[in-house]
């Protein structure tokens, strides 16, 4: 059974008492915050406070700027007592796709990712949709919030970056979601954090980039080495789909002793989180959407099939896997 959008909200309502202590912890990037503010705001004065906690390190120039402009106060993980929480949420993840997420029990879920087997007392994932801040915006919706300047053009920007201007994975209700958030958003704040999307040190990763880079049937590959932050591997795999003949990007590097791959292509008869999994489910987390996909895992989970300190033979090595899984489109 199909429940409505107004008996969600009355099923995501009755899972908070006025005494809580609300924790949303997200995966940081444009969706999850602006999901995680519009989190905040449905429960303003409903419970006691709204805590926002990333799981990872925020070092993306657009998303820098995204919290700077639109005001969005965030607390380390690593600075959370879990004991002073009475209750979890989770927007735009799910617990098996971060370590520490996977050590939570969250009793609320709103994601757009694949299901995974994750458990909470108020699930509502929609794989179908293009991005968390869509569904979000049909909670406020239906309890007849009119979003702020700053809550609306974070979940409109949220909306245009996840499904990249409408030109990946989107069904009807992201379009619908997009043109009633337009009503209050602040066009030229969005376009000052779209535009803040490159940080000067990160400019010596295009150059390793084309200097390493392998083509082969429309699939670019590259491994960037040790990166000052896993967010480098996205820039690049979204930088290659640019060109014309690519019609996949598989970008790779090294940080914290893990390795991060990075998985884009055309959604042409393709499906990036399922070559994500096949290719490296073994070793850690690895899946995602048809056109973009993530695989990360701990370097010193593959030393035995790979010399991880030669970047030539783990770019092979990476090469090889990919391409018995994505055969020969």
């Amino acid at each position: 059974m199909t429940l409505s959008i107004s008996e969600k909200l009355r099923r995501f309502y009755d899972q908070f008492s006025r005494n809580d202590h609300v924790l949303v912890v997200i995966n940081a990037d444009p969706d999850a915050i602006a999901s995680a503010m519009a989190v905040s705001r449905l429960l303003w004065r409903r419970v006691v406070n709204v805590t926002i906690s990333p799981v990872n390190t925020i070092n993306r120039p657009d998303n820098l700027a995204m919290l700077k402009l639109l005001r969005v106060v965030l607390v380390p993980h690593t600075d959370i007592d879990l004991t002073q929480y009475s209750k979890i949420v989770m927007v735009d993840s799910q617990p098996d796709h971060n370590e520490f997420m996977d050590r939570l029990t969250p009793h609320v879920i709103i994601d757009h990712h694949p299901e995974t087997s994750a458990k909470a007392s108020y699930l509502d994932i929609r794989p179908n949709y293009g991005a968390t801040a869509s569904i979000m915006t049909e909670y406020l919706r239906a309890a007849r919030i009119k979003p702020s300047v700053n809550l609306a053009t974070g979940l409109f920007y949220a909306i245009k970056t996840d499904t990249n201007a409408f030109k990946r994975q989107t069904v009807i209700e992201d379009v619908r979601a997009f043109q009633y958030l337009f009503r209050y958003v602040n066009i030229h704040l969005a376009r000052k954090i779209e535009q803040a999307d490159l940080r000067l040190d990160f400019l010596k990763y295009f150059k390793t980039a084309l200097h390493t880079m392998r083509l082969r049937k429309g699939r670019v590959f590259v491994h960037l080495g040790p990166v000052v932050n896993p967010d480098v591997c996205v820039i690049i795999a979204d930088f290659f789909m640019r060109i014309v003949s690519v019609t996949w990007s598989i970008v790779s590097g090294t940080y914290d002793n893990k390795l991060i791959v990075i998985f884009r292509n055309d959604g042409i008869r393709k499906n990036a989180g399922n070559v994500a999994k096949k290719s490296f489910g073994q070793f850690g987390s690895a899946g995602g959407h048809k056109n973009m996909a993530r695989a990360e895992f701990a370097l010193s989970d593959i030393a035995e099939q790979v010399d991880i300190r030669d970047e030539k033979k783990l770019l092979r090595w990476l090469i090889n896997r990919v391409e018995k899984r994505a055969g020969k489109k």
